[in-house]
């Protein structure tokens, strides 16, 4: 029961907290003047990445599971996943500036 709580737990951080971001991101790149259509994946991509670092190093140890497999994930990982997902946030802007 426990693990379809932090299931049901996660898709609803995931899902609410990740539609808030990423229709935030489409409004600045549309603001931008970034083609959305194009490139909003690499956005989708970039929050997603962020959830993931952000689940396994902090919202996994208050969650309802209290089984094996929780552990953070090492330090230079995380430091290679965010600054890809910040990469990935900062690429559509300058694709859509100079291939347009």
């Amino acid at each position: 029961m426990k693990v379809l709580l932090e299931l049901i737990r996660i898709a609803f951080i995931f899902v609410f907290f990740g539609g808030i971001l990423s229709a935030f991101i489409k409004y600045v790149y549309s603001k931008l003047g970034t083609d959305t259509n194009t490139y909003g994946w690499m956005g989708l991509i970039a929050i997603l990445i962020l959830f993931l670092v952000l689940y396994r190093n902090k919202l996994q140890f208050s969650g309802w599971y209290k089984g094996k497999g929780r552990e953070k994930l090492p330090k230079k990982v995380s430091k290679l996943l965010i600054s890809s997902s910040i990469l990935l946030l900062l690429l559509p802007p300058i694709l859509s500036f100079f291939l347009s």
